[in-house]
């Protein structure tokens, strides 16, 4: 089939969607094409649960040859968090040869226009969609998550996002028409007359930095931000979660060639244990653009010495959910329970700090103590993860072993008042699969702070005593200003406090969420709706998803002609 023939069914068949996508983010109502329940996949092909883990089973202990140039080696060495050894081979990248290749094609991609690179990233992420099975256990055994959490975050929810992020890049491409006739009056002589051409340019080549947790969720944005702007993207997993971001690259790799384009304008660089290529990478002249998601340190670092590149983080922050007052005590208890239990807190999401006033809270059922709050709420964790399918079904099994020892350092740090227990998985008996720990600390006691200060990430919660509604505020404030948030929750019955706790978010910009009773938790975020971060803080320098987002991947170059 001819290139050109298939670039017009593509936009036969995804433009409605990016329609869709476009009036969702204008007027940021519920829409999604991609359903959350795994039947809705259909029974046949690569649509089938069953033929989804037989796909995923089928490349354990095989070797992911992506047919790239300058692949020097093959690397691998994953090992599921459920304790399986996964085997898979990705190709390790000379990038001296590779990075060259990459710009290769890069005219031709540009010289498309915004609405075929559209189309082709939607068709990439349909062939994903399509694979979504196989993909959500690529996600489980890489990141640890359970399997509806992998099949939902790492699926339908990631492709959301990644399709939101083409659709922002499409509004800011379209904003300066292709061509313009200019003419300006000059009196009595004749007009000055111009035509003027748009093009939007890609800056270079785009580097995405992988992260253990949610590979794809905070993968796609930025690939396809990128991608739809114009640029190659460059795609470096977390060493303990590559496939997931491997079979996205081969699936957009095979879809590029399909519709004509150099498949070379994605790819992937796989490394050697302890080699850290992110440094190196990240200071090459040819990344133009940084997509990074993990710790601060590191987020840091790119943000000072990759110079040459527009650098876009998620590194850490600390999370707080201010509790004044309960107008549904239970319904508090309850969705605190699951925010804090969900993926065993391994969210930049979740919430750390509860800020609880000394002297307790006003409840729909009566006063209650700062002591009887916080011991109702290990209750409500007890409750939601006494039995063990359904706590291995929220948990899912911790990441690495740095967040058990943090886990288990964290019961030194004061008062337990819920202790963390283990729960074994018969399915996986390798898998280490652990509740959540809750701490009781005081606000005003510096060795205190100097914990419930810092991110403790994992399923790690500090229970922290204030003297007032009005010290939770300011403490909130500090948190925000000082470590940054991805997230803020509060509820209370006050307007006063809801008016003051809403300024501190506008002035620090968190993202806020009040008294959440119901279905929809603090640690969760909707595309084309919620907006991930806010870029206003120091817990990330950019937001999933917004104009800001995306502008800044390409410029507009003008060429102007005597008319």
């Amino acid at each position: 089939m001819a290139a050109e023939l298939t670039v017009h069914q593509l936009i036969a068949e995804h433009r409605p969607t990016l329609d869709h996508a476009l009036e969702a983010i204008r007027t940021r109502a519920y829409w999604s094409p991609h359903p959350e329940h795994p039947k809705a996949y259909g029974e046949q092909g690569s649509l089938d649960m069953a033929a989804g883990k037989a796909a995923f089973d089928a490349l354990l202990g095989t070797r992911l040859d992506l047919g790239q140039p300058g692949t020097d080696d093959f690397v691998g060495g994953e090992v599921s968090p459920y304790g399986i050894e996964l085997g898979v081979e990705y190709p390790h990248a000379d990038v001296d040869v590779l990075l060259p290749a990459m710009k290769a094609g890069q005219k031709a991609w540009r010289d498309a226009g915004a609405e075929i690179r559209a189309v082709v990233c939607l068709e990439i992420l349909k062939r994903i969609s399509d694979r979504t099975h196989e993909f959500a256990h690529a996600v489980m055994h890489t990141s640890g998550q359970a399997f509806m959490m992998a099949f939902q975050a790492g699926g339908p929810h990631a492709q959301d996002r990644g399709l939101e992020a083409v659709a922002y890049a499409y509004v800011e491409q379209v904003r300066t028409p292709d061509t313009a006739e200019w003419t300006k009056p000059q009196g009595k002589r004749e007009p000055l007359a111009l035509t003027k051409q748009f093009t939007p340019v890609p800056r270079g080549i785009g580097l995405v930095i992988g992260c253990n947790t949610f590979p794809t969720w905070n993968g796609y944005p930025g690939l396809f931000a990128s991608l739809a702007t114009g640029n190659a993207v460059l795609v470096k997993p977390h060493p303990r979660a590559v496939l997931p971001l491997a079979l996205t690259v081969q699936v957009a790799r095979d879809v590029l060639s399909e519709t004509g384009f150099d498949p070379n304008l994605v790819a992937l660089t796989a490394e050697r244990p302890g080699e850290g290529i992110a440094k190196t990478l990240a200071t090459r002249p040819e990344i133009r653009i940084i997509d990074y998601t993990g710790s601060t340190a590191f987020g840091d670092w790119l943000e000072a010495n990759a110079r040459q590149a527009q650098v876009y983080t998620e590194k850490a922050g600390v999370n707080s959910v201010l509790v004044e007052s309960a107008g549904d005590y239970k319904g508090m208890l309850a969705n605190l329970a699951f925010s804090l239990s969900l993926y065993s807190g391994q969210m930049c999401t979740t919430p750390q700090n509860l800020l609880i006033p000394r002297d307790g809270i006003r409840t729909d059922e009566g006063p209650k103590t700062f002591d009887e709050v916080v011991a109702d709420l290990a209750r409500s964790v007890d409750g939601l993860l006494g039995d063990d399918a359904r706590a291995n079904a929220l948990l899912g099994a911790i990441v690495n072993p740095d967040v058990k020892d943090r886990l288990e350092a964290a019961a030194g740090l004061g008062e337990v008042a819920l202790a963390s227990r283990e729960i074994a998985n018969p399915e996986f008996p390798g898998a280490v699969v652990r509740t959540p720990v809750v701490v009781k600390l005081d606000g005003a006691k510096p060795d205190d702070e100097a914990a419930y200060m810092s991110e403790c990430f994992g399923p790690v919660s500090f229970a922290v005593a204030v003297d007032s509604a009005s010290e939770a505020v300011e403490l909130l404030r500090r948190t925000i200003r000082e470590k940054g948030a991805m997230t803020v929750g509060a509820y209370t019955t006050d307007e006063e406090v809801e008016q003051a706790i809403q300024e501190v978010c506008l002035e620090e910009a968190a993202q806020l969420s009040l008294n959440l009773v119901g279905g929809v938790y603090v640690n969760q975020t909707a595309a084309f709706s919620d907006f991930h971060g806010s870029g206003g803080n120091p817990a990330a320098n950019a937001a999933l998803c917004d104009g800001a987002f995306v502008a800044n991947r390409f410029r507009v170059v003008e060429v102007r002609r005597e008319a």
